[in-house]
């Protein structure tokens, strides 16, 4: 694979995602590339179960599940990948889906949970690489591109 991996946010990124209103839904694009095998730190409950990154990913899904719904989360749109169309030739993805949220706020209050940092961890193991684009919702009305 010769795209770089990208897994956590930068602070860079995360400091321009929170400058960014607050108080509006939010529409989260979610690209996932598993790992071949989920790599746990060290003296984690889930390290040497041989797990893959599939598996560690559901594991997220999980732990984080409880924690995405009370902030009122929600997935809007779950596809599976078949081609690129335009693009790295060698880029796929192994899930894609968009995340609502009430507003910018609930995705912090998510991130910032003391629960959620224990979960994410799963989330680590689990990525190869991934894209988190932040969208605010369109009406989706339009009968054409622009």
């Amino acid at each position: 694979m010769t795209q770089e991996a990208h897994v956590d946010p930068t602070r860079a990124a995360f400091d321009a995602f929170k400058t960014l209103p607050r108080d509006v839904p939010i529409n989260m694009l979610n690209l996932i590339r598993y790992r071949d095998k989920a790599t746990y730190p060290d003296g984690h409950e889930h390290a040497g179960k041989g797990w893959s990154g599939e598996r560690a990913y559901q594991e997220y899904g999980t732990t984080s599940g409880p924690i995405f719904r009370r902030v009122g989360g929600k997935i809007i749109w779950r596809g599976d990948f078949q081609c690129v169309v335009t693009g790295p030739e060698d880029e796929h993805w192994d899930a894609a889906f968009i995340a609502y949220y009430p507003n910018a706020g609930a995705f912090l209050e998510m991130v910032t949970d003391p629960d959620y940092r224990i979960a994410v961890v799963n989330r680590q193991a689990a990525v190869l690489t991934s894209r988190l684009i932040r969208f605010h919702p369109g009406d989706g009305n339009s009968d054409g591109f622009a």
